[in-house]
């Protein structure tokens, strides 16, 4: 997730154009910037499997998912994060270098990330107004959350733990089988 180091007091305009120049991501929460970590070989290819059945789904329509190399922006807390993905289906939502109106998010976790996409994130990510579905992936162990909104603006959890599991991800009308989200990794 985030190293130690971290800039202060950037503007969101110095944020978006220090961005533009620099190597690496970095996160930014109301002026602060975090250096991100490159993520483990277990995030990208559970990220790579989850992206790749996305992307065939949604071939030939308005959604549009995006890696972890786009940002989303929470325009009310003054935040930029990189989720691992997002998915978008307004068509005003149509920044270049981010997006403000995802329905769904998806971040990978580790042991020592899971306590900020689990609380810090989650809090945060709830904002949006746009978000159907948060979900939450752990990269040791077969274990999928996914945080829906209903109609009252609740948010729920759902836990699945099984290979023969579906993870059904209503905000986009898709279901993935959790054999198929860790293909490839060895567990």
């Amino acid at each position: 997730m985030y190293t130690h180091t971290k800039f202060l007091n950037f503007s969101v305009d110095e944020y978006l154009q220090f961005e533009l120049e620099s190597r690496i991501r970095h996160e930014y929460l109301a002026g602060q910037v975090y250096p991100m970590r490159e993520d483990s070989y277990e995030c990208k290819v559970i990220t790579s499997n989850i992206l790749t059945r996305l992307r065939t789904h949604f071939f030939g329509t308005d959604y549009r998912t995006y890696s972890s190399e786009m940002k989303v922006r929470i325009d009310d807390l003054d935040i930029f994060y990189y989720p691992h993905i997002c998915v978008t289906c307004n068509p005003q939502d149509r920044e270049k270098f981010y997006k403000h109106q995802p329905c769904l998010i998806v971040e990978v976790f580790s042991s020592a990330t899971e306590r900020i996409y689990r609380n810090e994130k989650l809090m945060n990510y709830r904002q949006l107004n746009s978000l159907q579905e948060y979900v939450l992936v752990c990269e040791s162990e077969i274990k999928v959350e996914v945080y829906r909104k209903n109609n009252q603006d609740n948010w729920f959890v759902e836990t699945l733990q099984q290979e023969e599991d579906y993870v059904k991800l209503a905000s986009v009308n898709l279901e993935i089988a959790i054999a198929d989200i860790y293909e490839d990794v060895k567990m």
